[in-house]
């Protein structure tokens, strides 16, 4: 069922379902509610309310959550103009910003990983770029995303963002 979920919600955004929506926290949560609202209607579409951990990771308490989901928003804002200009380092970084902040958080129960590979397709649509493979594939490179991901809660972006040149470069070759 959940599968069923993305897939609507992964059409909904090539649809433009989304398109007139600003990138900020609220639609992160709707992104959430599209994927669990029929199956886990006590918790989809808010903020976790809850302790987690993530492998190594402890993110935030859950009180601290909702600020730091509005300040994740506020520094894609203020990132998006740079980024947007043209394909670059700039735009590397932001995305590897977009995805690895949003994971050190950690802002809802579950759904954090399907949540933010949706918002990452609308970030991809928005930028003009092409829709790559979010999900690492095979041992090696799942080992080097989850590498690149601890050094992203450290504030260390360059790992994450050879993730990204690598799912470009084989987006390229496979177009």
């Amino acid at each position: 069922m959940l599968a069923e979920r993305v897939a609507l919600a992964e059409a909904a955004l090539y649809q433009d379902v989304f398109a007139p929506r600003p990138l900020d926290e609220h639609l992160l949560l709707d992104l959430h509610a599209c994927l669990g609202a029929d199956l886990v209607p006590d918790w989809a579409g808010r903020w976790r309310d809850i302790e987690v951990s993530v492998g190594r990771l402890r993110p935030p308490p859950p009180h601290q959550v909702p600020l730091d989901m509005r300040t994740y928003a506020a520094d894609l804002a203020v990132r998006w103009d740079e980024a947007s200009a043209a394909l670059s380092d700039l735009t590397l970084e932001y995305l590897a910003f977009a995805e690895g902040r949003f994971l050190t958080v950690h802002p809802f129960r579950d759904f954090n990983g399907r949540t933010i590979r949706l918002f990452l397709l609308e970030l991809l649509r928005r930028l003009d770029l092409p829709r790559v493979v979010l999900a690492a594939e095979g041992e090696t490179a799942r080992a080097t995303y989850f590498t690149a991901l601890e050094a992203a809660d450290r504030l260390d972006w360059r790992p994450l963002m050879a993730v990204w040149r690598e799912r470009f470069a084989r987006a390229d070759t496979s177009a």
